[in-house]
């Protein structure tokens, strides 16, 4: 092991640069991992892709900014997705409206390879899954999506300030709906 001096020298970083330059590849290592589901999440909760992407950064940045100040983050994961979750909601409140699902959106990024015939039927599923995915409550789709996300139940429930009891009886009602819509 080097003696820190050493390491100083070798690398011309002083050791309290070093841990603001390994914050950064950690936070930046974190946004790797979790921008797309972290964007997937924001863009759920109603906001239009430009706020979407801008909150996802947002988040990150305060994160880094948190760790910086040394705030007791016991498990980032969940904490990115609290502050997504939260951070979205105060943005959604300032968009003037809300874009409604656009199936023409799908049929523009639908797989090149299907049939006309394919396309229909694939156009019709998730017509059906977005008008059932529009039946749930805001809390069953919070819930779906942030389980979806990889989150445990646990994490779901610090996020959205509830129990984790009742985190799984919203996934498990929506669930329900969401099966029932499959079968129609």
């Amino acid at each position: 092991m080097f003696p820190n001096s050493l390491l100083e020298n070798l690398t011309g970083v002083l050791p309290v640069e070093q841990g603001r330059v390994g914050l950064q590849h950690e936070v930046a290592q974190l946004f790797e991992e979790m921008r797309d589901g972290v964007l997937r999440y924001v863009l759920s909760l109603g906001l239009h892709p430009p706020q979407a992407q801008e909150a996802t950064q947002e988040v990150f940045l305060r994160l880094y900014a948190a760790l910086q100040r040394a705030e007791p983050i016991q498990n980032r994961r969940a904490w990115v997705v609290r502050v997504a979750h939260n951070l979205a909601l105060k943005v959604r409140v300032q968009q003037s409206t809300q874009a409604p699902f656009d199936p023409d959106i799908e049929a523009r990024i639908a797989d090149p390879d299907l049939n006309p015939e394919q396309t229909l039927l694939e156009r019709e599923r998730m017509l059906r899954f977005h008008r059932a995915m529009e039946n749930l409550s805001e809390q069953q789709r919070r819930c779906l999506h942030l389980r979806l996300e990889g989150l445990r139940y646990p994490e779901i429930a610090s996020v959205l300030g509830i129990s984790a009891s009742a985190v799984g009886e919203f996934l498990r009602r929506a669930i329900v709906r969401l099966r029932k819509a499959a079968h129609e």
